[in-house]
């Protein structure tokens, strides 16, 4: 057992593998804090393998895996959409999605995915990167504010039934 956190990017082939991370990871982290139909609802939607399928094929759109020892422990999504809630006046990308396995909390996956993600906007030329995270989400909000974003708006986001709201945060790319 190495313990090294690799980063590799997903293809079509892995629609199967993040549909059902991405449920676990996902499911993991809003159902204790939501009412549990709306978050099934949710990733029942969201974490097929159809829908993975049909992102992994979008070319405006990247995944990278995080792997320890072969085995997924997280992921992220970086969409190069363009979309009206960016922040205004940059060349921006949004990181859509990152999750780690609960188990694996704590043990660099996400520092290491967002590094990968920040690299790879920096390659892209992005002189921005944004995000929505849930309001009453602190681990994560703390985490990106220690990465050095900084809130800028926010947004309705619909898990459910249940219309909450998300922070819109972005960080300047350097």
């Amino acid at each position: 057992m190495t313990n090294a956190i690799t980063i590799r990017t997903a293809t079509a082939h892995d629609a199967s593998l993040l549909a059902s991370l991405g449920w676990k990871t996902f499911y993991e982290t809003f159902a204790p804090l939501n009412h549990e139909p709306d978050v099934k609802m949710y990733v029942d939607k969201n974490f097929t393998t159809e829908q993975l399928t049909l992102e992994l094929n979008d070319a405006l759109s990247v995944f990278f895996i995080a792997e320890l020892d072969g085995t997924a422990v997280g992921y992220a999504k970086l969409r190069m959409h363009p979309n009206k809630e960016a922040p205004p006046d940059t060349f921006s990308i949004e990181l859509e999605r990152i999750y780690s396995d609960s188990n694996y909390l704590g043990k660099n996956v996400g520092k290491t995915l967002l590094q990968t993600c920040l690299d790879f906007a920096k390659a892209k030329a992005y002189n921005t990167i944004w995000l929505g995270v849930w309001e009453r989400n602190p681990r994560a909000r703390a985490f990106y504010e220690k990465w050095g974003f900084e809130q800028y708006a926010s947004h309705d986001f619909l898990l459910g039934t249940d219309l909450q709201t998300d922070l819109l945060y972005k960080k300047k790319i350097t």
